[in-house]
């Protein structure tokens, strides 16, 4: 079983759809005036739904709080990092356990986490400490 899709609620449409296009390298493939799909290179898709800023992020309050997206390449990785350092001066990148992390805020301020390699090539066993700094 893979998770195929997620949907995100954001502030500005176009905005979150130009960012999330050039760093996932995704398509969008359908679109009306308040939602967008778009679909990356491993046909996962994104639905991406414009709330407007009055809707909040609550971090750590109950619900999925980010994803986790893995990078085919330690250059993709980069490049990737690259374009959350556009974006904002708060972006990470380490290593942990034989896997690269790179993380930064998004277009409305939810986490963006990439990891190389992903978890079919290199297994997880232990929790990252991102999952504990609520």
């Amino acid at each position: 079983m893979r998770l195929s899709s997620a949907v995100m609620f954001v502030t500005n449409l176009d905005r979150s759809i130009d960012f999330y296009t050039k760093l996932l390298q995704a398509s969008v493939t359908t679109r009306d005036t308040s939602a967008a799909l778009l679909v990356g290179p491993g046909d996962y898709q994104l639905y991406l739904r414009d709330r407007g800023n009055r809707t909040e992020h609550a971090l750590g309050s109950i619900g999925i709080q980010y994803l986790i997206w893995s990078s085919d390449t330690l250059e993709d990785l980069r490049r990737c990092e690259g374009i959350l350092r556009e974006l904002s001066d708060h972006v990470t990148a380490q290593t942990i356990d034989g896997f690269d992390i790179v993380e930064g805020p998004g277009p409305d301020g939810v986490p963006i986490v990439i990891v190389f390699p992903g978890p079919d090539e290199l297994r997880r066993d232990q929790i990252i400490p991102r999952i504990y700094s609520w």
